[in-house]
């Protein structure tokens, strides 16, 4: 998926128009049309901005990961990176565990 495509997608999905993610990113409707037929590209600037805007990371929007991380999830990763060693390996015990046990109940469940 081009660049443009993300934008498109991710606006359409957040039930914007081109005008109202313009004025989010402090440009108009018509530039941000533009960006999502693919006939120009933004700054990094105005693609901080759009990230912004559209609550995703700026290697999703670009494509360089199909992993999305909305703000709330990057906040608590955020948090986490900055707790002392000990801390951050309890919470990860914790994650782990929830995943694993997560993990279980789909494989019994499709079975």
């Amino acid at each position: 998926m081009t660049l443009g495509q993300h934008i498109a997608s991710l606006r359409k999905s957040k039930s914007l128009s081109q005008s109202e993610l313009g004025k989010r990113v402090g440009t108009s409707g018509d530039i941000i049309g533009r960006y999502e037929r693919d006939e120009v590209k933004p700054s990094i600037e105005v693609i901080m901005r759009i990230a912004d805007s559209l609550e995703v990371s700026i290697d999703y929007l670009v494509g360089k990961t199909d992993f999305e991380l909305d703000k709330d999830t990057l906040k608590r990763i955020q948090d986490v990176s900055t707790l002392p060693v000990e801390e951050k390996r309890q919470v990860f015990m914790v994650i782990d565990a929830l995943l694993r046990d997560f993990k279980t109940r789909q494989a019994y469940a499709t079975h």
